[in-house]
């Protein structure tokens, strides 16, 4: 009973702890994680000491593990992949395979590892970066739906994809010398479990979810997904794979059935609950003493990191013709090491592939990358204005902006340009065009470009708020122009310069927020339309016609909220 007791204490402390830190974390505008990793390293026998026995709390959090690998299968998306494909797929493995070769050669040469082997696995951690820490950052600057996001998303899918496989292999780095033998063998155990797994997952899960769904019972299907995912986790242990493979591979199977949706609402409580304590886990397992000891060491892994891994990933995102400010944006928002390099790093620390201090090392620098990731997201447009005041640095941007797959008639004229061509932009193009108006576009995604040849609908290729595309839109010979980009910062810069160009230009943008719609009045949008406040005020002109308002009186009503900007309605 004692001990029990002693376990209830200690799953108590750890779970109060991790919420605590979260918190204080959320108030600093950090990622949770590092509250839970604080919490645990406050608490763990290097800290206060709360926690000595850490056996139990790692098997929870090893259940953390596979609850977050299994939501991340769940979650996975074919069609998000398919928008991005070629740079998602090609631009990953070139991403992970130069870092990797990079790390490996450099540690080799140095002497901080002894075989290529363990250098090519410190390469493989730091080659991930963070979907959890981007995502919420993109999220927060409402960029999930730009160009930049959307190849950031991409890359960190094929990130988490890789994880899988790398999981799979990792037991091949610890027996160099049959090497050969051993990843044959972990290929043929990888292939027999995909097969089964497709198998099942096509046959056999639908029918059990269909089922169990058939009951109407919210506890038994719960059970039921935990049990399928812990089973499956278990299953790939026992063949010598990883659980956290098995995991990711059972969320897939749940995510092609109808019920994909359900089990994921019901899984992420566990899941975030769990994790939190993984989280926690690793940080008891951080000694102070060897960060503050080691911190010059720290501090040259995370510049090494930073700005390697952004010298590498800018390059590659101009490779596959992406303009120089969405390489720099890509580059400035991937160079961290991910949340998932832990469950890496801790696998290959227990199975030798580093040391205890290598181990440590590495979690102060993934910690303190994830740390700085907000705010270095945030440097793009600034680090963009400086490279401009750098004359040979002037010279190439300006080179490599250049407009490309331009079918603008030297004849157009009385035109309106429209900047995006996502939904928004669609709709107005369908708009003008259905009255008969000429449009020009400007849009930088290869997938919008084909919609538009195809339609017949001139465009210039390139980023709307770059000079030189501007200056190939007969911008002074244009009646309007519409922004609906969907990046805030783009749409500002874009209506700055556009007025600088040509001052009486009637201009109408797109609000992101209530908090835009000023500052796009006073830089000189003619007008500013926010779609949730537009939205809501359709809503409510149906309600008054509903409640008997005459037809006059409520366009009065809407004439007054847009004539005032909205401020009637902002609360």
């Amino acid at each position: 009973m004692a001990s029990e007791n002693t376990f209830v204490l200690e799953l108590t402390l750890a779970l109060g702890s991790s919420a605590i830190g979260g918190f204080l974390a959320h108030r600093l505008r950090q990622p949770p994680l590092l509250g839970y990793l604080l919490a645990g390293l406050l608490i763990g026998p290097a800290g206060l000491g709360l926690l000595q026995d850490l056996e139990q709390i790692e098997g929870l959090a090893e259940v953390g593990v596979a609850f977050l690998l299994f939501a991340l299968g769940v979650e996975f998306s074919l069609a998000e992949l398919r928008r991005v494909q070629n740079i998602a797929l090609q631009g990953s493995l070139w991403q992970m395979g130069l870092t990797t070769g990079l790390v490996t050669v450099v540690t080799y040469l140095t002497g901080w590892v002894t075989s290529p082997g363990q250098g090519g696995f410190l390469g493989l951690v730091l080659s991930l970066s963070s979907t959890a820490v981007v995502l919420k950052v993109l999220t927060e600057r409402g960029e999930t739906g730009t160009l930049h996001g959307q190849v950031m998303l991409a890359l960190l899918i094929a990130q988490d994809i890789a994880l899988g496989l790398i999981l799979a292999f990792l037991p091949a780095l610890t027996q160099p010398e049959t090497m050969g033998i051993t990843l044959a063998l972990a290929l043929g155990k990888f292939v027999v479990f995909v097969a089964g797994a497709i198998a099942v997952g096509r046959w056999f899960v639908p029918w059990l979810m269909r089922t169990v769904a058939a009951t109407e019972s919210q506890e038994l299907f719960l059970l039921t997904v935990i049990a399928l995912c812990l089973s499956v986790a278990w299953l790939t242990a026992q063949l010598g794979l990883s659980i956290e493979m098995g995991a990711f591979v059972a969320g897939l199977m749940v995510a092609e059935v109808d019920y994909a949706d359900h089990a994921l609402g019901r899984i992420l409580p566990l899941r975030d609950t769990f994790a939190c304590l993984f989280f926690a886990s690793v940080g008891m397992l951080i000694d102070p003493m060897v960060l503050l000891n080691n911190w010059l060491i720290i501090l040259e892994l995370v510049t090494l990191v930073m700005v390697g891994k952004a010298l590498i990933i800018g390059p590659i995102v101009l490779q596959f013709g992406y303009s120089v400010k969405t390489a720099l944006q890509v580059a400035v928002g991937l160079n961290q090491i991910g949340e998932f390099s832990f469950v890496l790093a801790l696998a290959g620390f227990t199975q030798g592939l580093i040391t205890e201090r290598q181990y440590l090392l590495l979690l102060g620098t993934t910690a303190i990358t994830l740390v700085l990731t907000p705010a270095w997201m945030g440097s793009a447009p600034r680090l963009m204005l400086a490279f401009k005041r750098v004359p040979v640095l002037r010279r190439l941007l300006r080179s490599l902006a250049e407009p490309k797959l331009l079918a603008v008639p030297d004849t157009l004229s009385g035109h309106v340009i429209v900047a995006g061509y996502g939904r928004v932009g669609q709709v107005l193009v369908n708009i003008l065009q259905n009255r008969g108006y000429p449009v020009l576009v400007i849009e930088n995604s290869e997938a919008a470009l084909q919609r538009l040849r195809m339609r017949h609908i001139p465009f210039v290729y390139g980023d709307a708020d770059a000079e030189q595309v501007l200056e190939k839109t007969h911008l002074h010979r244009a009646k309007a122009l519409a922004i609906a980009l969907p990046d805030p910062a783009s749409t500002r810069l874009l209506l700055q310069r556009a007025l600088a160009l040509v001052p009486h230009l009637d201009v109408i943008a797109r609000s992101h927020s209530h908090q835009e719609i000023d500052l796009l009045t006073q830089i000189g949008a003619r007008e500013v339309v926010q779609p949730e406040f537009e939205a809501a005020m359709e809503l409510g002109s149906h309600l008054l016609r509903t409640l008997g308002e005459d037809r006059e009186e409520i366009l009065t009503v809407l004439a007054g909220i847009r004539g005032d900007r909205y401020r009637s309605i902002r609360g």
